[in-house]
């Protein structure tokens, strides 16, 4: 049916876990498994299958190992049955070398945890923005040299960068403070390179913008939201709803974020599959009269 044909690559974008060891609700409210176990339930159930599901830091709020392991025991087996490989990024709430124990399978490091993966021809690029001891971003110097030298062969598809700490403006009160650092360095590598976006986290709602005229794509926490409307009265506000993560399709030429609700709501309107199924079948002409004519309204009884 779709102009654009299918998509060459699906890849889900998942933010901000912020699992505590024990099983101890964030902030003594907010169950973090539950919130993170139904979104797989519902992309597992709704038929996707991604290549790559993306986590864009702070997987663990305060590095805790067994915050790790039980991410991991939802994350694996779900990944296996879609099919899907996991890239873990560096936020700034992790810590360097239990990620690398406890998720890559990796000797203890405190070095950067920057990795590179190839899906086809696309290639993906996890860099990591955070500083030991803060919560604001960087790039060092190396990072920025690894990256140019990387981006200096165009990968056939193109490349996707993803860091927890997003190269946007936020209006939410203090956040600023806490952004990446120099991002004008950053900007000097990406500008003019082949990549086509860049997925990040950090702000904990989802929003989108441009970075080195590269679009940008922040995915929602899966733990709490951040009120941006909150914002307007100067006010910091975090909530226990609003929760999502975002499903990206690659195109030949271009890529579209999609953002996906976490909760379990009632259905109010739609087509079963044999429907939408029988609709594929028909020639497009057919497809415009059974789906895209409108229904003429009934007329209402004149009062006379």
């Amino acid at each position: 049916m779709s102009q654009y044909g299918e998509p060459l690559h699906t890849i889900v974008h998942i933010s901000d876990t912020h699992f505590l060891a024990g099983e101890r609700p964030l902030y003594g409210k907010v169950d973090t498994d539950a919130t993170l176990a139904q979104a797989f339930r519902q992309l597992e159930a709704g038929g996707i299958r991604p290549e790559a599901i993306v986590f864009t830091g702070d997987i663990a709020d305060l590095g805790e190992g067994d915050a790790y392991r039980r991410v991991r025991s939802i994350v694996d087996p779900a990944a296996e049955r879609l099919g899907a490989r996991v890239v873990w990024v560096m936020g700034n709430h992790d810590d360097r070398a239990r990620l690398r124990t406890e998720l890559l399978d990796e000797e203890a490091s405190t070095e950067p945890v920057d990795s590179t993966i190839m899906l086809g021809g696309l290639r993906l690029i996890a860099l990591d923005s955070s500083v030991p001891g803060f919560h604001h971003g960087e790039l060092s110097e190396n990072q920025l040299r690894r990256l140019r030298e990387e981006l200096a062969q165009p990968a056939p598809e193109g490349t996707i960068v993803a860091l927890h700490h997003p190269p946007v403006p936020t209006s939410i009160p203090l956040m600023p403070v806490l952004e990446l650092q120099r991002q004008h360095e950053l900007a000097a590598v990406i500008e003019g390179s082949d990549v086509r976006a860049i997925l990040g986290g950090h702000l904990h709602y989802s929003t989108t913008s441009t970075f080195a005229g590269v679009p940008v794509s922040v995915a929602a926490a899966t733990c709490y939201t951040m009120d941006v409307a909150a914002a307007g009265g100067g006010a910091l506000v975090g909530r226990d709803g609003g929760q999502s993560f975002s499903i990206v399709h690659v195109y030949d030429d271009r890529m579209v974020h999609s953002i996906v609700p976490i909760g379990d709501f009632p259905i109010v309107n739609g087509f079963d599959r044999d429907f939408v199924q029988t609709l594929y079948t028909l020639p497009e002409p057919e497809q415009l009269d059974r789906f895209s004519r409108q229904v003429p309204p009934i007329s209402e009884p004149r009062a006379d």
